[in-house]
């Protein structure tokens, strides 16, 4: 432990230092009210409903781990890598975003533009001249043009803290198209109608509310020669000075003058419309009211999680495993797979049974259910140890068990 002088010494606090003197101080670069680097969602309030719906299914993606692992001879996940490629997928993408946000980052940036692009932009070797590097750093990107091996980018500039274009080469750009594409992003898709009704309706309410009177006035004579409509446009100014010049908004009209208003609400199949390709649109990308308020029993979430979530995710993983794995790595074992927990959704009344089936099934060990709950692993051998515990051996049938297949073995082997 250091001791007092030492703490004293070498302690440091962000808030009691001051600043370099001018002619030592660093140059930090551009600086920025808001984050530079941040998706910025389309404006306009009938985006409401529907960056509501890109969240919910973003968050709901960048909480399946993704992993740079390794597989054994049968294909199965023995283990994870220990590179950048993996330190970016479960921990920091870069130096502005943890790898959670980084993947809803580019789910958010797919649904807006129907593909998004993942830019390696820190990596051991320069990936114009090499397919053999370990990527240190991520970054999400719009592809602004296509060419036939190319793809020129607008990317986030973490050196100089800007958005600049890039052109570079398709096989270092992992390009993910949005599964759902036909559905959101086609011009005369569900979500495209959807958009566009609700700015209809957002208009209409606009007018509603604009403060207009929105009066039309008979006059007792009929307007047909130019003086009479010279005295009814003079009338209409007179009626609107004193409406508009007064405290409360009253005027007087003659006796044989007759007003009608006309700002009472007017029936349209709007409403009706939105619902229709609201509905539309969940079912189409397998979405439920459940889902967004948290009422979704376990097979809504099932049917969620299989139908949304997890096309989603196999577009993300094949599409880095394609580009940020070489054919070699590919077949010494290396893949790019996306894991989702099966006891996120389980209550925890059931937790136990499911816990002791594990169990007892020698699927799982106690220490491994152990740390499902939240709990320290214990330190008893036979807690890691895949055996079913109901079938519990005493110490002298152990030894009895071994001390036969020692008198066995040479026996088998004279044989």
């Amino acid at each position: 432990m250091p001791t007092i002088n030492e703490r004293i010494k070498h302690a440091w606090n962000a808030f009691l230092g001051r600043d370099a003197p001018d002619e030592l101080r660093a140059d930090y670069g551009i600086g920025y009210g808001n984050r530079p680097d941040r998706r910025r969602a389309l404006s306009g309030t009938e985006r409401s409903i529907i960056n509501a719906i890109y969240t919910r299914i973003a968050i709901d993606v960048a909480s399946v781990s993704i992993k740079h692992i390794r597989l054994d001879e049968n294909g199965r996940y023995s283990g994870d890598m220990n590179s950048g490629l993996n330190e970016c997928l479960t921990v920091e993408a870069n130096k502005d975003q943890t790898s959670r946000s980084f993947i809803q980052d580019a789910v958010q940036s797919m649904f807006e533009e129907g593909v998004v692009a993942i830019v390696p932009v820190s990596a051991s070797s320069n990936p114009l001249y090499t397919t053999s590097y370990d990527i240190f750093a991520l970054r999400t990107a719009r592809i602004i043009a296509w060419f036939p091996d190319y793809v020129r980018v607008d990317l986030y500039n973490e050196i100089l803290g800007r958005r600049e274009e890039r052109t570079l080469p398709k096989r270092m750009v992992a390009i993910v198209q949005n599964p759902f594409y036909d559905v959101m992003n086609e011009p005369n898709s569900t979500l495209q109608r959807l958009i566009r009704k609700l700015g209809l309706l957002d208009s209409v309410d606009e007018q509603s509310s604009s403060g207009k009177l929105d009066l039309i006035i008979q006059l007792p004579y009929v307007i047909k020669t130019e003086a009479r409509r010279q005295e009814a446009e003079k009338r209409r100014k007179e009626i609107e000075s004193q409406l508009s010049g007064t405290k409360y908004g009253i005027a007087y009209t003659d006796g044989t003058e007759h007003i009608t208003q006309l700002n009472r609400s007017v029936e349209n199949n709007l409403m009706k419309q939105i619902e229709f390709l609201t509905g539309m649109l969940y079912s189409q990308l397998g979405l439920t009211q459940e889902v967004f308020d948290g009422t979704a029993d376990d097979k809504v979430m099932l049917n969620y999680m299989n139908r949304t979530i997890e096309p989603i995710l196999a577009a993300f993983a094949d599409e880095m495993k394609r580009k940020f794995l070489t054919k070699t790595a590919r077949t010494q074992g290396q893949s790019i797979k996306y894991f989702n927990d099966p006891f996120k959704l389980v209550p925890a009344n059931e937790l136990a049974e499911i816990g002791d089936k594990y169990t007892r099934n020698a699927i799982m060990s106690s220490n491994e259910i152990r740390q499902i709950i939240g709990l320290k692993p214990s330190s008893d051998p036979d807690a890691d140890a895949l055996r079913n515990k109901n079938l519990n051996q005493s110490v002298e049938e152990t030894k009895e068990i071994e001390k036969i297949d020692q008198e066995e073995e040479p026996r088998m082997k004279l044989a």
